[in-house]
C-alpha cells in the first residue's frame, strides 16, 4: 500500500516545515520500519532516535498523528485504522493515507525528531529516585521482601523513562515547575519501597506547591499514551492520599481543597460553593488575606443576583455518604 509521511522537521532555534515522503509499504510494518526505509532510500539528512526496536529501550517515542508514542510499537495498519475512527474525512482529496509525525511535546528541538530531553531528567533527578542512604548501606543481612512489599513496585517499574508522558502533560506545558508524571510516577515507587527510610521527607517534598502532586491537572493524557501501563496519574494519586492520610485541612490549601471538597460532598451530596470558598481560601475565617481576596468575586455575584443564599442538599446524599466512607475505609 502507498502512504504519504508527514514529517515535521526542524534544526534547533528555527521554525519547522514539513516534508512530505511517499513509499510503498505493508501495513504490519511498524512506524520506526518506515523511518528507516525514508532515511536509508530517500533522504539520509532526516534524524531521530531509535536503538532496541522492541518496545524496551523507549529510545524512538515521539509524535504519531498528534499523539506522542513509540515508533516501535505502532504499526501502519493500526495507526491508520485509529486515524479513521477520529477523522471520517481524512484524506478524502487525494485517496492516499497520510501519516504525520512530530518531535515530543514539552521539550526544545535539536534536530527533527530529536528534542533535548535535559529538562526531563533533570526533573526526574529532583525526586531522589532511589532508595534512600540508609537503605543503600551494606546491611549484616539481604534486604528482605515480602511478595505483597514487592508486587507494589511492578507497575512504576515497567516505566522506560520514554518521555511520552511528559510530552503529552498539559501542567508541564503551563506550568515549568511542574517536574512531571514520569518523575512523581518513578516518586510512588519509592514512597511505596519497604526498604526506604526517607517517606516522610519524600512526602514533604512532593506536596510542596505546584511542582510536586498538586500541580497535576488529572487530565489523563499522560495514562493514555503510557506504552507500558504505568497509569502516571494513578501513582500520582496514591502519593495525595498518603499525604492526606498525614496531613490537617489547615496545613495548605491545597490540602484544603481536596479534604473539603469530600467532607461538602459528604455533607450534601454536592458542594456548597459558599462554604467552599471560605474554608479552602479563607481557611476557615482564619486567612483574612484569602477571605479579602474573595471580596471582589463575591461582590460581582452579588450584583448580577448569582450568589446563592442558600443551599438545598441534593437527593440520595446518603447514598453518596456512605459511597465515600466505604472507600475511605478500604
Amino acid at each position: 500500500m502507498e502512504v504519504l509521511f508527514k514529517i515535521i522537521r526542524q534544526q534547533q532555534n528555527s521554525a519547522p516545515i514539513v516534508q512530505n515522503y511517499l513509499m510503498e509499504t505493508d501495513p504490519g510494518n511498524t512506524i520506526l520500519d518506515c523511518l528507516n526505509r525514508i532515511k536509508w532510500e530517500q533522504d539520509g539528512t532526516l534524524a531521530f532516535r531509535k536503538n532496541c526496536r522492541n518496545t524496551i529501550c523507549g529510545s524512538c517515542a515521539m509524535r504519531i498523528n498528534g499523539r506522542s508514542a513509540l515508533a516501535c510499537k505502532e504499526n501502519v495498519g493500526s495507526e491508520l485504522a485509529r486515524l479513521e475512527k477520529i477523522s471520517s474525512s481524512a484524506n478524502q482529496a487525494t485517496n492516499i493515507p497520510e501519516i504525520t509525525i512530530a518531535p515530543l511535546g514539552n521539550m526544545p528541538v535539536i534536530k527533527d525528531l530529536v528534542v533535548d530531553m535535559n529538562s526531563f531528567w533533570n526533573n526526574l533527578e529532583a525526586v531522589a529516585p532511589y532508595v534512600s542512604t540508609a537503605a543503600r548501606q551494606v546491611p549484616e543481612r539481604e534486604f528482605l521482601q515480602t511478595p505483597d512489599e514487592r508486587s507494589r513496585l511492578d507497575q512504576t517499574g515497567n516505566c522506560i523513562m520514554c518521555g511520552a508522558c511528559y510530552s503529552e502533560c498539559n501542567a508541564r506545558e503551563v506550568n515549568p515547575d511542574f517536574v512531571g508524571p514520569h518523575a512523581l510516577a518513578k516518586a510512588y515507587r519509592m514512597v511505596a519501597d519497604s526498604r526506604d527510610t526517607s517517606t516522610a521527607e519524600r512526602l514533604e517534598s512532593y506536596n510542596e506547591g505546584t511542582k510536586g502532586v498538586w500541580g497535576c491537572t488529572r487530565c489523563l493524557y499522560c495514562d493514555s499514551v503510557c506504552p507500558m501501563e504505568v497509569a502516571p496519574l494513578e501513582q500520582i494519586t496514591k502519593i495525595k492520599q498518603e499525604i492526606l492520610s498525614q496531613k490537617q485541612a489547615s496545613d495548605s490549601r491545597s490540602i484544603r481543597h481536596r479534604k473539603v471538597l469530600v467532607e461538602l460532598v459528604k455533607e450534601g451530596g454536592w458542594i456548597d460553593e459558599r462554604q467552599f470558598g471560605l474554608q479552602v481560601v479563607g481557611n476557615y475565617l482564619k486567612d483574612l488575606r484569602g477571605l479579602l481576596s474573595l471580596a471582589p468575586l463575591g461582590l460581582r455575584m452579588i450584583a448580577k443576583g448569582k450568589f446563592p443564599l442558600s443551599f438545598e442538599a441534593s437527593e440520595g446524599t446518603a447514598q453518596v455518604r456512605s459511597l465515600i466512607e466505604s472507600i475511605q475505609k478500604e
